[in-house]
């Protein structure tokens, strides 16, 4: 009984020559899986006490990157994504497109990316293996350099090399969020359904924001890797009220900040909304900054506090 067992591991968790590679090279060849391969996978999102089902389809037609990503539950929601253009197809409004290399909300942008922003704030560590979807998985860790973000950990299909979980850990290692796969099928050829996308025309790109009465505002400290990857200057919807917004990123996490004339009412401090995501306000003047990202209240605080006018 004890060799059959024995057996059985080793068809489960084969031997290959990925056991000779670092765990660098495991996210490189991720990277390129994600963005050369023709699959589908089933996926479902765990926040807090919330499941959210997806499905994700990706392939390359006419050599360009073509996707859809469903939302299952409530109602109808979609994005497609035809090279670097996202359109979001939703019920009750019409759709848009906005100019993007990836469609959000899936996993990280920059599994899919160059990884030398994430090396900026991240260390890769090669842990164990473990079986997700039927299918063994190499788990990388993304350990955080500082305390200003978060740790990660994600597992590789050590067959096509696509991600099949990513968890995202607070500083007590507690899992925050976690995106992992339930079915993963790869396809011969792209899905029918991304050939017809391909042929849709859709919506314009939205055009940027203009900025001719935004101000200069610049950080005085961002944590490393940290880049602004939006600027925008616009007006609230059913107010004159002025509201700047931008965007930072190390590859991981994303963080929003926005500053507006301080209102009437006053909003508190600091908020834990969920999932790790935290919120700050301070008080700039007669200006209000709120930050909003998954990273620790405190360097949502200290990017906040190092904002100032150029």
């Amino acid at each position: 009984m004890r060799l059959i067992l024995l057996a059985l591991l080793v068809l489960t968790f084969p031997t290959h020559a990925e056991d000779d590679l670092s765990a660098k090279a495991w996210l490189n060849n991720m990277s390129q899986a994600m963005r050369v391969k023709q699959f589908k996978t089933s996926i479902i999102q765990l926040q807090a006490d919330h499941i959210r089902p997806l499905v994700y389809i990706h392939g390359i037609v006419d050599n360009k990157e073509i996707a859809l990503l469903e939302y299952l539950n409530g109602p109808p929601k979609s994005a497609v994504r035809v090279g670097n253009t996202v359109t979001f197809i939703e019920h009750d409004q019409s759709a848009y497109s906005v100019q993007a290399p990836r469609i959000q909300g899936i996993w990280p942008a920059a599994l899919a990316g160059d990884l030398h922003q994430l090396e900026k704030g991240y260390q890769f560590v090669k842990g164990g293996r473990g079986r997700i979807a039927g299918r063994p998985g190499q788990m990388i860790r993304l350990l955080a350099n500082d305390d200003n973000r978060y740790d990660a950990q994600v597992w590789i299909d050590m067959d096509t090399y696509l991600p099949l979980r990513f968890d995202t850990l607070n500083k007590d290692k507690q899992l925050l969020e976690q995106t992992m796969v339930i079915e993963l099928i790869e396809l011969a050829e792209p899905a029918k359904i991304l050939i017809e996308a391909a042929k849709q025309e859709w919506p314009a790109v939205m055009n940027q924001a203009e900025r001719t009465d935004g101000k200069n505002w610049q950080f005085t400290w961002l944590p490393e890797g940290f880049d602004v990857v939006v600027r925008d200057h616009h007006r609230l919807i059913g107010s004159h009220e002025p509201v700047e917004y931008v965007a930072l990123t190390d590859g991981l996490a994303n963080i929003s900040v926005y500053v507006a004339r301080a209102g009437d009412n006053p909003m508190p401090n600091e908020l834990l909304i969920r999932n790790g995501l935290s919120m700050v306000v301070v008080k700039v003047g007669t200006l209000e900054v709120v930050a909003i990202g998954k990273v620790p209240s405190e360097t949502l605080d200290k990017i906040a506090n190092s904002l100032v006018l150029k």
